[in-house]
């Protein structure tokens, strides 16, 4: 997927590699997987066997080691657990069974029905900003909006790979224009602080140390956003300055529902829909309704 005047990569796994274990253990077995996911979502043994048309005496057994369990049994209690699909695989490999879900590049030409769409979906939005980024905040594919956005950003910042997180809290990227930077910057970390307590990605987790420890910028706002014009906002915006405009955004992200593919399940779209009046007629001024 590519956009005119902005550089990606398409294709390239979250992960980097496949993963063989689940968030915590790289060589756990099946048994301790299934034990952390089920306590993650708070269900006792018993809750758990009667989702999955089980017995609370397999499922323990299972979790200990003292039993196997069949390949559909894995899949079916995988789900009931809600684990992301890459972790599925994960759960299947460790219980001695070979991965259900593909994992094919974007760049694939089975892929090209979903690229097709996913720029045709993104273009939709204009003008406002819309993005689709990979399961590690890698850019497959953006409309103007986002280049209006970053139009002030260093070439350096632009090439490719191109990485959402990145280019939004480098000193040097969008970080120095947005006036409630501590705000967004907290809420961005929090963000992929929580996924990568679902999934065990090393290249979101050195992403992760590597945008957390950026300086925050000198010329970067630190305001509060609270009540305007005596309300609160329904969601907390980004405020960023352009051209001597205040652009105030709330964003929306959006994945595929029951993804059949590890890819595709960890593409995400972003939006960023106009906070203010203010906002929407400057996006329509710069491109268009």
């Amino acid at each position: 997927m590519t956009t005119p005047g902005l550089p990606v990569t398409p294709g390239t796994p979250a992960g980097g590699t496949p993963r063989t274990g689940g968030p915590d253990d790289g060589a756990a077995t099946a048994g301790a997987l299934l034990r952390n996911w089920r306590e993650r979502r708070g269900l006792s043994q018993l809750e758990l066997a009667l989702r999955a048309d089980s017995s609370a005496r397999h499922i323990s057994f299972v979790e200990t080691g003292r039993s196997r369990p069949s390949r559909a049994m894995v899949l079916k209690l995988a789900e009931h657990l809600d684990m992301p699909v890459r972790e599925r695989n994960a759960l299947l490999l460790a219980a001695g069974y070979a991965p259900h879900y593909p994992e094919t590049p974007l760049d694939d030409p089975a892929m090209a029905e979903l690229r097709q769409g996913v720029e045709q979906l993104v273009a939709a939005h204009e003008p406002f900003p819309a993005v689709v980024v990979d399961g590690a905040y890698n850019v497959v594919a953006a409309n103007r909006g986002i280049l209006l956005v970053l139009d002030e950003v260093p070439e350096e910042l632009l090439r490719p790979p191109l990485n959402a997180m990145r280019l939004t809290l480098h000193p040097d990227g969008l970080a120095k224009k947005i006036r409630n930077l501590p705000q967004w910057r907290a809420h961005l970390l929090h963000q992929m602080d929580r996924q990568l307590s679902l999934v065990r990605s090393p290249a979101l987790k050195e992403l992760y140390d590597e945008v957390a420890a950026y300086p925050l910028p000198p010329e970067a706002g630190d305001e509060e956003v609270g009540e305007v014009g005596g309300r609160a906002p329904f969601a907390l915006p980004l405020r960023v300055a352009h051209d001597g405009h205040l652009l105030s955004f709330v964003s929306t992200i959006s994945t595929f529902n029951t993804p059949m593919d590890v890819t595709v399940s960890e593409l995400a779209l972003e939006t960023l829909l106009p906070a203010d009046p203010e906002t929407t007629k400057y996006l329509r001024q710069q491109l268009g309704s």
